[in-house]
């Protein structure tokens, strides 16, 4: 029974892993390299994101994993509200406001996020 029952768990966190990473939503074929103003930000789980007003719209930014971007020297405060950043990523097919990033650059730092 705990044999069955440790199959199932793994299974299941498998699946969870393997469903919120839908990136074929993302059109790699059209990368999109956007500059401006973070309005918002989030270091959570699964992915960090920060909200950019750009010339014309706000666009939702899907960043890496906050363990991720932290141990490639991103932390969350360079993420604050105010802060000038530009995003390499990929437009998503079907919500027009919302980018998959690559790479950031905050100042005068790159980050690469994949």
């Amino acid at each position: 029974m705990k044999r069955v029952l440790a199959v199932l768990l793994t299974l299941g966190a498998a699946a969870t892993a393997f469903a919120h990473h839908g990136w074929s939503e993302y059109n790699a074929d059209k990368p999109l390299t956007l500059t401006g103003t973070i309005t918002e930000s989030g270091y959570s789980q699964p992915h960090g994101h920060v909200s950019l007003k750009t010339a014309d719209k706000t666009w939702h930014v899907v960043l890496a994993p906050p363990s991720r971007m932290e141990s490639r020297g991103l932390p969350k405060e360079a993420l604050a509200s105010g802060g000038q950043v530009t995003v390499l990523g990929y437009p998503h097919r079907s919500k027009a406001d919302e980018l998959r990033a690559e790479r950031i650059t905050v100042k005068d730092k790159t980050t690469e996020l994949r």
